[in-house]
């Protein structure tokens, strides 16, 4: 599980990044960013009950993405708020090393956004 240091705390922090972030995603998940000046990186995930009506599963998603966001070296990304949205149901399906891989694009590519 991701480290609690590099989770968001409170609800108004997610809502300000939805508000004002940019938006990148691919297929099946999304990531709406912004640099902030905490010199941390905070991250959220967020699985709709459209996406998937099960607790159990959403739970699972969730959890997988949370540790391929821990597996990453966060430390050497530019300070960021970064909400991950999953897009489809076939997330449960997908093996975690491709999870793995399209977490990585998708933060490569907003490093390449906020510079």
């Amino acid at each position: 599980m991701l480290s609690r240091r590099y989770r968001f705390h409170s609800r108004g922090g997610v809502n300000y990044v939805y508000r004002h972030g940019e938006t990148i995603h691919n297929a099946n998940l999304g990531l709406i960013f912004m640099p902030n000046q905490r010199r941390m990186r905070r991250f959220a995930v967020v699985v709709s009950k459209k996406v998937l009506k099960s607790a159990v599963g959403r739970n699972r998603i969730r959890r997988r993405i949370y540790e391929a966001i821990r597996l990453e070296d966060v430390e050497q990304f530019v300070p960021m708020d970064g909400i991950f949205i999953v897009h489809s149901a076939n997330f449960l399906k997908i093996p975690f090393r491709e999870i793995q891989e399209i977490v990585h694009e998708l933060l490569e590519r907003s490093q390449g956004n906020m510079v």
